[in-house]
């Protein structure tokens, strides 16, 4: 039996591949005009946020795994349009959850070493609470995500992790 902190992972790994298809199913409801409206969030736009996300992703994950694609910016562009960028976050949220669900106890417990995309400066850190700031920061903008929806005058999707929870138990 896995133990709670293994299981709350393949939770929230689960959670994340849920919530990004809820942002990304209201992000295509957009004209591409507003889609990629500076609305003054970090990243800008909708569009630019939701790439800034599966940039980071890809970058942590290149560094909890040492495979994948990454970058040497944040900010970079990778994608010219959300059919293309959803496509790719629909390919990562699978290799997401498909690693967090073949981690250990021993795993979780362990470190990892990497550098930082603005410095060279190396580190070596606790996989466990990495992987906590890894989905806290993708909950962090998609609420930037659901902010820009609604300033925009859309309806922002429910993405409350108890939403999520009772629609898997029901599943």
């Amino acid at each position: 039996m896995a133990s709670l902190m293994k299981a709350h992972y393949d939770m929230l790994a689960r959670y994340n591949r849920w919530a990004n298809k809820r942002i990304y199913a209201a992000a295509a409801a957009l004209p591409e005009a507003e889609l990629k409206e500076d609305r003054g969030a970090f990243f800008g736009s909708l569009f630019g946020t939701l790439t800034h996300l599966i940039v980071a992703d890809r970058i942590w994950l290149n560094r909890f795994t040492g495979e994948g694609e990454t970058y040497d910016r944040l900010d970079a562009m990778p994608f010219d349009d959300l059919v293309a960028l959803e496509a790719a976050r629909l390919r990562e949220d699978e290799r997401i959850v498909e690693w967090v669900e073949g981690l250990g106890d021993e795993d979780l417990a362990g470190t990892f070493t990497y550098r930082r995309v603005s410095t060279p400066d190396e580190y070596t850190d606790q996989l466990a609470p990495a992987l906590a700031h890894f989905f806290n920061h993708q909950t962090h903008h998609r609420g930037q995500c659901h902010t820009i929806l609604t300033g925009l005058g859309r309806e922002g999707p429910v993405m409350d992790i108890l939403y999520f929870q009772r629609e898997e138990a029901v599943a």
